[in-house]
């Protein structure tokens, strides 16, 4: 099984509103996700945690490319712009710090015109255990 199989199977929550991996590869990650109803909060406009578990996905198949165990200890996002209903949205995520316990990525969410929707930062903590795949994609 490649890890974006592995990502997209068994994140459940991720997979359960619809984000998907859609690119892995080392350092790098893209997750895609259509809003739809079920994403939409009271004004109308995509839920925050919408967006943040999307970037989340790219970022876990970053922190988790080389191998090895590596869970989010720390993570700030900045909303900038709203996603709307029926919008295509991207997180694209890039390995900035591949350290040996502390990796570190920029997460990137626009729509489909390319206009940023939200910013993120993920800091990972890499566990004395290997995450096992075939391959990347």
């Amino acid at each position: 099984m490649t890890l974006q199989e592995r990502l997209n199977n068994d994140d459940r929550f991720a997979k359960s509103i619809g984000a998907q991996l859609v690119e892995v590869r080392e350092g790098y990650a893209r997750a895609r996700l259509t809003i739809t109803e079920q994403h939409l909060n009271g004004a109308g406009v995509c839920q925050g945690g919408v967006i943040y578990t999307l970037a989340d996905l790219a970022f876990a198949a970053v922190a988790n490319c080389h191998g090895i165990l590596s869970l989010g200890i720390s993570n700030t996002i900045t909303f900038i712009k709203s996603a709307q209903l029926g919008e295509t949205i991207n997180a694209e995520c890039i390995e900035q710090v591949n350290h040996h316990k502390l990796p570190y990525c920029d997460i990137k969410v626009s729509n489909e015109q390319g206009e940023t929707l939200a910013i993120m930062t993920g800091l990972a903590y890499r566990m004395k255990k290997d995450f096992e795949f075939d391959s990347l994609m």
